[in-house]
């Protein structure tokens, strides 16, 4: 079984990457071969509304056209039977690095003909992964559960069932003292990202683990 996990933060060791690489540790205890990409490091666009995956009769159909870092690993998501998502929250939203990824990913596989219902060639187990700074409550309030709700629900239009993993109140700096942060107390967030974390990496590892099995 291979399991992919894209990281949409430019942190490569901190809270999303951390997460996604304990969904990855648990989906090869259950045996699977996985796989970490970080955006941030391909370069690429969004979707460029060329329309060529939708040319009847087109080389590209059904598939995005546009040749850079991110085709490579589009063609290698069709033949995985996991694919997880990861991203931290930036003004209410997945980064843009994610955003561009998802425009590629999704748009490829619909067509415009009535009862048509196009997707990844095969089934696929999929996740969302979230850290974000501001607590729980806040987050409900800032209306985040419409877009975790969108967001599942494209990857279960596309590929499959879908879970979502949300960190919240995460760790922002080593040293608070070093930035304009006042508003946050460092040893509050400090004792929250020593209790609080390691469950939310315990729960990212049954994720992968559960993903597999």
């Amino acid at each position: 079984m291979k399991v992919i996990a894209i990281n949409g933060s430019p942190r490569k060791k901190w809270n999303t990457a951390t997460l996604l690489e304990h969904v990855l540790k648990g989906a090869e205890s259950a045996g699977a071969e996985t796989k970490l990409v970080h955006l941030y490091d391909l370069d690429y666009r969004g979707c460029i509304s060329c329309f060529a995956c939708k040319l009847k009769g087109g080389k590209s159909f059904g598939k995005c056209a546009v040749n850079d870092d991110l085709a490579p690993l589009l063609e290698e998501i069709r033949t995985v039977d996991a694919l997880i998502l990861g991203s931290p929250i930036y003004f209410g939203d997945v980064t843009g690095e994610m955003r561009s990824f998802m425009e590629r990913l999704f748009f490829q596989f619909p067509i415009y003909e009535p009862d048509a219902a196009v997707r990844q060639p095969k089934k696929v187990r999929t996740a969302w992964v979230y850290t974000m700074n501001v607590t729980e409550e806040l987050a409900r309030q800032m209306g985040y559960d419409r877009m975790f709700r969108d967001n599942a629900g494209l990857l279960e239009r596309f590929f499959g069932s879908c879970e979502s993993l949300m960190c919240y109140d995460t760790l922002q700096f080593d040293d608070y003292s070093k930035y304009a942060a006042r508003r946050f107390d460092p040893v509050a967030k400090r004792k929250r990202h020593e209790e609080a974390f390691p469950e939310d990496c315990k729960r990212a590892y049954e994720l992968g683990a559960r993903l597999v099995r």
